[in-house]
């Protein structure tokens, strides 16, 4: 069919959502990873209900229409790439917090509702929603659902799926699976929010979703550390873990090149402590008791630096100097300045995390001598990002780096996406994080719920 036939019929099926065609749909921008680009598809598809998402996909389904969903479209992985026979279907108009339960500690809401505006209704109402990460006032909920986003607090309240205890979903037929569950414990049967949470559109669109609240905690104490050595490091999460007694609810590790660029000018901010140390680890705990808290946040800093796990420390002593820590962890936007640079999200056990980032350093460094290598991350979770600028400026060896920074994860257990998905970028490595017969199955199942293949097509892997 004709794509003037297919937009008719996709304008039939709507009642209050538009469809965007010509000077408004290259007036948009494609994606984050792309801010100097205009966006391809035929057209942008903004429904305004999960009934005009189900008849979207219905008209798409008939008509073997391909198309790709955005929200924030702050993803870093190619996932919400489009081409001009495709269309786009964006949630931005479904942005509504529909429901605070203050008693159950729930809320519902539409999938294009931005993060921080859920973390700010939540606090009005006394209440916390945990996921957090820099593109907060950007990226939508149902993205954050879509991609499994993970973010600075994971060692505490676990990644996106942990949080959400129910979602609508809307098949790639138009069949609406509504299982907008409120209750922590629900093993009647599969739960088939889990399908839809980390598949990166290729299943389901994501239209609702029931969010798990958290009380506030009554304490934050921020520290930043300086230590001298991988090892230091890893006795130091353990020891903080234990001293802190189930309180730590950050432990973020920034390698020397990284702390350098974030506190030099241009970048915003100045140096804490001084820039000669390899590593630098950010440290907060949330808890019921800021005197008490305190207290021990310090006898437990204390017992470190008589460990000799640390070399140098600076403790936050109000919330404005807990924001300024943190937001020189989350300036990750420096990295952008480099020409090239090829970012990495991967996961791998703690242990190895010390000969993986010296086995990378020396293979950049033994190819291209001018190279670049930019560590931090997540590391009370296992998760590291990498930046590497080496090579042309076009980026023409970006295979080769590819390969240096993933070629040792399968061996020692680790995972080439930890928390911002497959999308296009990572699809030629799948393979090295997921073993043939899981493959298969994700297949499968693709096959099962959307045999036209029409959602987010490409992505992930080739479906056949």
């Amino acid at each position: 069919m004709a794509q003037q036939a297919i937009l008719e019929k996709i304008r039939a099926a709507l009642d209050q959502g538009d469809v965007l065609t010509g000077a408004d749909v290259k007036g948009r921008v494609s994606s984050f990873t792309a801010p100097g680009t205009s966006c391809p598809a035929m057209a942008v598809v903004r429904p305004t209900s999960t009934e005009e998402v189900a008849a979207v996909l219905r008209v798409c389904t008939e008509t073997r229409q391909p198309l790709v969903v955005h929200g924030g479209r702050t993803g870093l992985v190619g996932g919400v790439d489009c081409k001009p026979e495709e269309i786009v279907l964006s949630l931005e108009r479904m942005n509504r917090i529909e429901h605070v339960d203050e008693q159950g500690r729930t809320m519902t809401v539409q999938a294009g509702a931005p993060l921080q505006q859920i973390q700010d209704v939540a606090e009005k109402h006394g209440m916390q929603f945990p996921l957090d990460l820099g593109a907060r006032g950007s990226c939508h909920i149902g993205g954050n659902a879509a991609t499994n986003a993970g973010g600075n607090r994971v060692i505490r309240y676990g990644m996106m799926r942990s949080n959400v205890l129910g979602l609508e979903a809307v098949l790639a037929d138009g069949t609406i699976i509504s299982s907008l569950n409120t209750m922590i414990k629900n093993n009647a049967g599969y739960d088939l929010k889990q399908l839809f949470i980390g598949s990166e559109g290729t299943l389901g669109v994501i239209t609702r979703l029931v969010l798990r609240l958290r009380e506030v905690p009554r304490s934050q104490n921020v520290t930043l550390l300086a230590c001298e050595g991988p090892e230091q490091v890893v006795r130091l999460l353990k020891h903080v873990d234990v001293a802190l007694g189930g309180t730590l609810s950050a432990f973020e590790v920034m390698w020397n090149e990284f702390y350098r660029l974030v506190t030099t000018p241009p970048a915003k901010s100045s140096p804490p402590l001084s820039q000669e140390h390899p590593l630098y680890v950010l440290v907060e705990s949330e808890g019921g008791s800021q005197a008490r808290d305190s207290e021990r946040f310090e006898e437990a800093l204390g017992e470190a630096i008589e460990e000799g796990l640390v070399e140098d420390a600076v403790i936050a002593k109000s919330a404005a100097e807990s924001e300024a820590m943190w937001a020189m962890r989350d300036d990750v936007e420096q990295l952008l300045r480099l020409r090239p640079l090829f970012a990495f999200d991967v996961s791998l056990p703690i242990a190895a995390m010390s000969d993986y980032v010296a086995d990378v350093r020396a293979a950049v460094a033994g190819r291209w001598p001018e190279g670049k290598v930019f560590v931090l991350g997540h590391m009370g979770d296992g998760n590291l990002h990498v930046g590497v600028s080496a090579g042309p400026p076009d980026g023409a060896d970006r295979e080769a780096v590819e390969k240096i920074v993933y070629g040792p994860l399968a061996a020692i257990g680790g995972s080439v996406s930890a928390e911002h998905g497959i999308g296009l970028e990572k699809k030629p490595y799948l393979p090295l994080s997921r073993t043939p017969a899981e493959i298969a199955l994700m297949k499968k199942l693709k096959q099962a719920l959307d045999p036209a293949g029409i959602l987010n097509p490409g992505k992930l892997f080739d479906a056949g």
